[in-house]
């Protein structure tokens, strides 16, 4: 099974989803079958003024995850994920990381075609 990234605000399987993507604390990459997982450090992204969600997809496209779990991505990180070949799954900020996971195991989550969060740069 491929890896997952979660958006979280600690690098724990208990954190909270962040429902940020780009300026998420950072990212669990997740091995669902053993349930292992390092964390990737957002924080440089998180100071951007912009393009913190560009920089974020870049992050996490070389970290090997073919799964984004989160709560919200811009056009434009959501244009670089899907340009890495990263499914994305949103709206799931109410739950922790491994709640997220095991929703994902059990095919509740409903991957999105678009984004679900508008740009804050026009």
């Amino acid at each position: 099974m491929d890896k997952i990234a979660v958006t979280c605000e600690e690098p724990s399987l208990d954190s909270q989803v962040d429902p940020r993507f780009g300026r998420a604390a950072g990212f669990l990459i997740v091995n669902p079958e053993t349930m292992e997982f390092e964390f990737i450090d957002n924080g440089s992204s998180q100071v951007m003024a912009q393009g913190a969600g560009i920089q974020a997809a870049e992050n996490l496209s070389n970290s090997g995850a073919s799964v984004l779990l989160t709560g919200y991505v811009g056009p434009k990180a959501f244009a670089g994920l899907n340009a890495a070949g990263i499914k994305i799954g949103q709206n799931l900020e109410s739950m922790t990381v491994r709640q997220a996971v095991e929703n994902f195991k059990a095919g509740e989550v409903e991957f999105a075609g678009a984004s679900n969060k508008q740009g804050h740069w026009k």
